[in-house]
């Protein structure tokens, strides 16, 4: 059963026997939003990135995103990058793999973001969603739906933390500015 993510809201990666997930996979999916124009409305590609920042003790040890697809211990893995979005149609347009297992017992977070590698709004983007799914047998657990555009150019979507001998995810829904992750490092010191 999927859960319908609000801003702030944690939800622990517990299997409901009390087991815990091994691996799991933070999904991004969007559309661009038709623009009214002297010809009717149209549509103009969107290219959002989607990113993962390990992070051990508050301080970032490495990222996987477009030009780095699998953190240098194998444990996250980005699936390649979208250029346009809307593919899936409700789909994932980009995913990344999180191999729960494998993550090494230093890093205590991974941040997942989204920006747009063009500059474009989120005035510009529809539909627009994050989601985690359990890669073992590709059940949905949890979905955060982003509400509306805005002026900013990047999101902090989510982040997986460890939480006792298990890990938490936390839709975080926050407004950011910037190109690629490296941009959103201030953004995202505040919510580790």
């Amino acid at each position: 059963m999927t859960v319908n993510m609000t801003k702030g809201q944690a939800i622990s990666l517990q299997k409901d026997d009390g087991g815990s997930l091994t691996s799991v996979r933070m999904g991004l999916g969007w559309q661009a939003a038709p623009r009214r124009g002297l010809f009717g409305s149209r549509t103009r590609e969107i290219d959002l990135d989607a990113s993962a920042v390990l992070f051990a003790d508050k301080q970032p040890v490495d990222v996987v995103f477009f030009r780095h697809l699998v953190s240098d211990d194998g444990s996250v893995r980005h699936t390649g990058d979208n250029l346009v979005g809307g593919v899936g149609q409700g789909g994932d347009d980009e995913a990344i793999l999180v191999d729960l297992q494998r993550v090494p017992v230093h890093i205590d977070q991974i941040v997942f973001t989204v920006n747009s590698f063009t500059g474009q709004t989120f005035q510009e983007v529809q539909n627009a969603f994050c989601r985690l799914v359990d890669e073992t047998n590709g059940q949905e657990l949890a979905r955060y739906t982003l509400a509306g555009g805005g002026a900013y150019t990047a999101q902090i979507m989510a982040k997986v933390h460890r939480a006792g001998p298990g890990w938490t995810m936390t839709a975080l829904g926050s407004p950011a500015n910037g190109r690629t992750f490296q941009d959103l490092m201030p953004a995202i010191l505040p919510v580790l």
